[in-house]
Protein backbone atom coordinates (compact mmCIF):
# COMPACT_ATOMS: atom_id res chain seq x y z
CA UNK A 1 0.00 0.00 0.00
CA UNK A 2 1.72 3.02 -1.32
CA UNK A 3 1.18 6.56 -2.02
CA UNK A 4 2.85 9.04 -4.22
CA UNK A 5 3.72 11.77 -1.51
CA UNK A 6 4.77 9.33 1.42
CA UNK A 7 6.97 6.78 -0.33
CA UNK A 8 9.07 8.95 -2.63
CA UNK A 9 10.81 10.49 0.16
CA UNK A 10 10.92 6.97 2.41
CA UNK A 11 12.89 5.73 -0.24
CA UNK A 12 15.13 7.98 -1.62
CA UNK A 13 16.54 8.31 2.19
CA UNK A 14 17.02 4.50 2.02
CA UNK A 15 19.10 4.52 -1.03
CA UNK A 16 21.11 7.32 -0.06
CA UNK A 17 21.55 6.11 3.71
CA UNK A 18 23.09 2.63 2.05
CA UNK A 19 25.39 4.90 -0.33
CA UNK A 20 26.57 6.74 2.63
CA UNK A 21 27.10 3.87 5.30
CA UNK A 22 29.31 1.88 2.19
CA UNK A 23 32.31 0.94 3.83
CA UNK A 24 31.59 1.90 7.34
CA UNK A 25 30.04 -1.64 8.58
CA UNK A 26 29.73 -2.12 12.35
CA UNK A 27 28.97 -5.45 13.30
CA UNK A 28 29.50 -9.10 12.00
CA UNK A 29 25.71 -9.54 11.32
CA UNK A 30 25.36 -10.36 7.60
CA UNK A 31 21.70 -8.55 7.80
CA UNK A 32 22.52 -5.55 9.94
CA UNK A 33 25.92 -4.44 9.01
CA UNK A 34 25.24 -0.99 10.37
CA UNK A 35 23.81 -2.04 13.30
CA UNK A 36 25.28 0.79 15.47
CA UNK A 37 23.78 3.61 13.81
CA UNK A 38 21.10 1.78 13.10
CA UNK A 39 20.60 1.30 16.51
CA UNK A 40 20.43 5.34 17.22
CA UNK A 41 18.12 5.94 14.65
CA UNK A 42 15.82 3.65 15.88
CA UNK A 43 16.14 5.65 19.22
CA UNK A 44 15.39 8.84 17.64
CA UNK A 45 12.15 7.26 15.75
CA UNK A 46 10.79 5.71 18.99
CA UNK A 47 11.21 9.45 20.71
CA UNK A 48 8.93 10.64 17.46
CA UNK A 49 6.81 8.11 17.95
CA UNK A 50 5.99 8.33 21.84
CA UNK A 51 5.80 12.42 20.88
CA UNK A 52 4.40 12.50 17.61
CA UNK A 53 2.71 9.47 15.60
CA UNK A 54 1.32 7.56 18.38
CA UNK A 55 -1.04 10.47 19.94
CA UNK A 56 -2.20 10.97 16.16
CA UNK A 57 -3.02 7.03 15.92
CA UNK A 58 -4.40 7.29 19.41
CA UNK A 59 -6.29 10.23 18.90
CA UNK A 60 -7.90 8.92 15.04
CA UNK A 61 -8.92 5.63 17.42
CA UNK A 62 -10.78 7.27 19.85
CA UNK A 63 -12.13 9.54 17.76
CA UNK A 64 -13.27 8.20 14.58
CA UNK A 65 -16.39 5.61 14.52
CA UNK A 66 -15.49 2.29 14.36
CA UNK A 67 -17.31 1.68 10.41
CA UNK A 68 -15.41 4.98 9.31
CA UNK A 69 -12.17 2.82 10.84
CA UNK A 70 -13.04 -0.22 9.20
CA UNK A 71 -13.71 1.48 5.50
CA UNK A 72 -10.50 3.46 5.89
CA UNK A 73 -8.92 0.32 6.10
CA UNK A 74 -10.23 -1.63 3.65
CA UNK A 75 -10.23 1.30 1.18
CA UNK A 76 -6.09 1.42 1.29
CA UNK A 77 -5.92 -2.37 1.69
CA UNK A 78 -8.25 -2.35 -2.08
CA UNK A 79 -5.15 0.13 -3.28
CA UNK A 80 -2.61 -2.34 -2.20
CA UNK A 81 -4.04 -5.09 -4.44
CA UNK A 82 -3.82 -3.48 -7.76
CA UNK A 83 0.19 -3.70 -6.88
CA UNK A 84 -0.33 -7.28 -5.88
CA UNK A 85 -1.63 -8.43 -9.18
CA UNK A 86 1.18 -6.16 -10.93
CA UNK A 87 3.40 -7.98 -9.02
CA UNK A 88 1.87 -11.62 -9.21
CA UNK A 89 1.93 -11.14 -13.24
CA UNK A 90 5.36 -10.09 -13.09
CA UNK A 91 6.49 -13.33 -10.61
CA UNK A 92 4.36 -15.79 -13.11
CA UNK A 93 2.20 -16.48 -10.25
CA UNK A 94 -1.24 -16.40 -13.18
CA UNK A 95 -3.62 -18.02 -11.08
CA UNK A 96 -2.58 -16.21 -7.99
CA UNK A 97 -3.29 -12.94 -9.84
CA UNK A 98 -6.56 -14.26 -11.33
CA UNK A 99 -7.37 -14.54 -7.76
CA UNK A 100 -6.03 -11.35 -6.70
CA UNK A 101 -7.67 -9.27 -9.70
CA UNK A 102 -11.09 -10.79 -8.51
CA UNK A 103 -10.84 -9.40 -5.19
CA UNK A 104 -9.47 -5.89 -6.82
CA UNK A 105 -12.73 -5.94 -8.83
CA UNK A 106 -14.96 -7.25 -6.83
CA UNK A 107 -14.30 -4.73 -3.68
CA UNK A 108 -13.62 -1.71 -6.76
CA UNK A 109 -17.18 -2.10 -7.54
CA UNK A 110 -19.34 -3.99 -5.46
CA UNK A 111 -17.70 -2.86 -2.20
CA UNK A 112 -17.76 1.48 -3.16
CA UNK A 113 -14.06 1.69 -4.24
CA UNK A 114 -12.72 -0.57 -1.45
CA UNK A 115 -14.63 0.46 1.43
CA UNK A 116 -16.14 -3.12 2.27
CA UNK A 117 -14.35 -6.23 1.49
CA UNK A 118 -16.55 -8.28 -0.03
CA UNK A 119 -13.60 -9.93 -1.75
CA UNK A 120 -12.99 -12.10 1.48
CA UNK A 121 -16.50 -13.14 1.63
CA UNK A 122 -16.33 -14.79 -1.55
CA UNK A 123 -13.31 -16.63 -1.15
CA UNK A 124 -10.78 -14.52 -2.39
CA UNK A 125 -8.69 -13.56 0.45
CA UNK A 126 -6.12 -10.54 1.10
CA UNK A 127 -2.56 -11.45 -0.14
CA UNK A 128 0.97 -9.62 -0.51
CA UNK A 129 2.85 -9.30 -3.08
CA UNK A 130 5.47 -6.19 -3.85
CA UNK A 131 8.02 -5.15 -6.10
CA UNK A 132 10.76 -6.25 -3.11
CA UNK A 133 9.16 -10.15 -3.64
CA UNK A 134 9.83 -9.40 -7.19
CA UNK A 135 13.15 -8.89 -6.84
CA UNK A 136 14.09 -11.65 -4.68
CA UNK A 137 11.90 -13.82 -7.05
CA UNK A 138 14.42 -13.36 -9.48
CA UNK A 139 17.24 -13.89 -7.22
CA UNK A 140 18.10 -10.18 -6.51
CA UNK A 141 20.08 -9.95 -3.00
CA UNK A 142 18.08 -8.19 -0.18
CA UNK A 143 21.57 -5.85 0.71
CA UNK A 144 21.65 -4.63 4.11
CA UNK A 145 19.08 -3.49 6.83
CA UNK A 146 18.89 -0.03 7.22
CA UNK A 147 16.96 2.23 9.93
CA UNK A 148 15.31 5.36 7.92
CA UNK A 149 14.88 8.48 10.65
CA UNK A 150 10.86 8.64 10.94
CA UNK A 151 9.81 5.61 8.89
CA UNK A 152 11.63 2.64 10.01
CA UNK A 153 13.65 -0.26 9.01
CA UNK A 154 14.06 -1.92 5.47
CA UNK A 155 16.51 -3.79 3.53
CA UNK A 156 17.84 -2.23 0.51
CA UNK A 157 16.28 -4.35 -1.61
CA UNK A 158 12.48 -3.67 -0.22
CA UNK A 159 13.27 0.07 -0.63
CA UNK A 160 14.11 -0.15 -4.30
CA UNK A 161 10.87 -2.42 -4.85
CA UNK A 162 8.80 0.20 -2.94
CA UNK A 163 10.13 2.78 -5.27
CA UNK A 164 8.57 0.85 -8.26
CA UNK A 165 5.21 0.44 -6.24
CA UNK A 166 4.60 3.66 -6.18
CA UNK A 167 4.80 3.52 -10.23
CA UNK A 168 2.44 0.66 -10.23
CA UNK A 169 0.40 2.38 -7.44
CA UNK A 170 -3.90 4.06 -8.76
CA UNK A 171 -2.58 7.11 -7.01
CA UNK A 172 0.54 7.94 -8.53
CA UNK A 173 -1.31 8.50 -11.91
CA UNK A 174 -4.44 9.92 -10.69
CA UNK A 175 -2.85 12.81 -8.67
CA UNK A 176 -2.55 15.30 -11.19
CA UNK A 177 -6.07 14.88 -11.95
CA UNK A 178 -7.29 15.44 -8.19
CA UNK A 179 -7.27 18.46 -6.08
CA UNK A 180 -4.12 19.48 -4.86
CA UNK A 181 -4.79 17.89 -1.12
CA UNK A 182 -6.38 15.02 -1.98
CA UNK A 183 -3.48 12.72 -2.86
CA UNK A 184 -1.93 14.29 0.26
CA UNK A 185 -5.00 13.60 2.20
CA UNK A 186 -4.76 10.09 1.05
CA UNK A 187 -1.12 9.41 1.89
CA UNK A 188 -1.92 11.12 5.32
CA UNK A 189 -4.83 8.97 6.31
CA UNK A 190 -3.10 5.78 5.10
CA UNK A 191 -0.12 6.33 7.37
CA UNK A 192 -2.16 6.89 10.60
CA UNK A 193 -4.50 4.18 9.34
CA UNK A 194 -1.41 2.08 9.71
CA UNK A 195 -0.28 3.26 12.74
CA UNK A 196 -3.84 2.85 14.39
CA UNK A 197 -3.68 -1.30 13.39
CA UNK A 198 -1.03 -2.10 15.77
CA UNK A 199 -1.65 0.18 18.85
CA UNK A 200 -2.87 -3.31 20.83
CA UNK A 201 -0.14 -5.11 19.59
CA UNK A 202 2.70 -3.01 20.78
CA UNK A 203 2.27 -3.84 24.80
CA UNK A 204 2.84 -7.67 23.53
CA UNK A 205 5.88 -6.32 21.92
CA UNK A 206 7.34 -4.28 24.64
CA UNK A 207 6.79 -7.43 27.33
CA UNK A 208 8.07 -9.42 25.22
CA UNK A 209 11.23 -8.56 23.37
CA UNK A 210 14.20 -8.12 25.86
CA UNK A 211 15.94 -6.02 23.07
CA UNK A 212 13.04 -4.14 20.99
CA UNK A 213 15.25 -3.17 18.45
CA UNK A 214 16.62 -6.84 17.73
CA UNK A 215 13.39 -8.24 18.12
CA UNK A 216 11.68 -5.94 15.57
CA UNK A 217 14.31 -6.15 12.83
CA UNK A 218 14.49 -10.18 12.81
CA UNK A 219 10.72 -10.18 12.82
CA UNK A 220 10.77 -8.01 9.94
CA UNK A 221 13.78 -9.99 8.05
CA UNK A 222 11.76 -13.06 9.15
CA UNK A 223 8.38 -11.85 8.07
CA UNK A 224 9.85 -11.14 4.09
CA UNK A 225 11.37 -13.98 4.35
CA UNK A 226 7.95 -15.87 5.03
CA UNK A 227 6.61 -13.73 2.13
CA UNK A 228 8.91 -14.37 -0.99
CA UNK A 229 8.59 -18.23 -0.04
CA UNK A 230 5.04 -17.73 0.20
CA UNK A 231 4.59 -19.28 3.33
CA UNK A 232 7.23 -22.06 3.46
CA UNK A 233 11.05 -20.96 3.78
CA UNK A 234 13.62 -23.35 4.00
CA UNK A 235 14.59 -24.34 6.93
CA UNK A 236 18.18 -22.18 7.59
CA UNK A 237 19.45 -19.12 9.29
CA UNK A 238 20.23 -17.38 5.69
CA UNK A 239 18.79 -15.53 3.59
CA UNK A 240 17.42 -16.19 0.43
CA UNK A 241 20.08 -18.54 -0.30
CA UNK A 242 18.63 -21.44 1.58
CA UNK A 243 16.64 -22.53 -1.51
CA UNK A 244 19.90 -24.90 -1.88
CA UNK A 245 20.83 -25.89 1.53
CA UNK A 246 22.27 -29.65 1.91
CA UNK A 247 20.17 -31.88 4.12
CA UNK A 248 21.14 -32.85 7.40
CA UNK A 249 20.87 -35.00 10.06
CA UNK A 250 18.07 -34.60 12.63
CA UNK A 251 20.33 -33.01 15.26
CA UNK A 252 22.08 -31.03 12.73
CA UNK A 253 18.85 -29.23 11.75
CA UNK A 254 17.66 -26.12 13.36
CA UNK A 255 13.71 -24.95 13.41
CA UNK A 256 12.73 -22.15 12.20
CA UNK A 257 10.55 -19.55 14.93
CA UNK A 258 8.28 -17.83 13.22
CA UNK A 259 7.65 -14.63 14.76
CA UNK A 260 4.05 -12.80 13.94
CA UNK A 261 5.37 -9.83 12.19
CA UNK A 262 3.62 -6.27 13.12
CA UNK A 263 3.58 -4.40 9.72
CA UNK A 264 6.05 -1.18 10.67
CA UNK A 265 5.00 0.67 7.30
CA UNK A 266 5.77 3.48 6.86
CA UNK A 267 6.54 4.70 10.30
CA UNK A 268 8.43 2.02 12.08
CA UNK A 269 9.32 3.32 15.19
CA UNK A 270 7.08 1.11 16.32
CA UNK A 271 8.90 -1.31 14.20
CA UNK A 272 11.75 -1.21 13.37
CA UNK A 273 4.56 -2.08 8.03
CA UNK A 274 2.08 -2.97 1.97
CA UNK A 275 -1.46 -3.62 -0.19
Amino acid sequence: MKTTHFRVPKFSILLLSGLLFSGCATTENQHDPYESINRSIFSFNEQADKYVFKPVAESYKFIAPEPVQVGAGNFFSNLDDFVVVVNDILQLKFSEARSDGSRLLINTFLGIGGLVDFGSDYGFPKRHEDFGQTLAHYGVSSGPYIVVPFFGGYTVRDGIGGIVDIATNPVFYAAPFMAPFVSPTIGAGKFVDERKQVLDKEEIVNEAALDKYEFLRDAYLQHRKNLIFDGSPPNSVDDEKEATVEESSPEEKKRDVIIEYIDPEPWQPIHDSEH
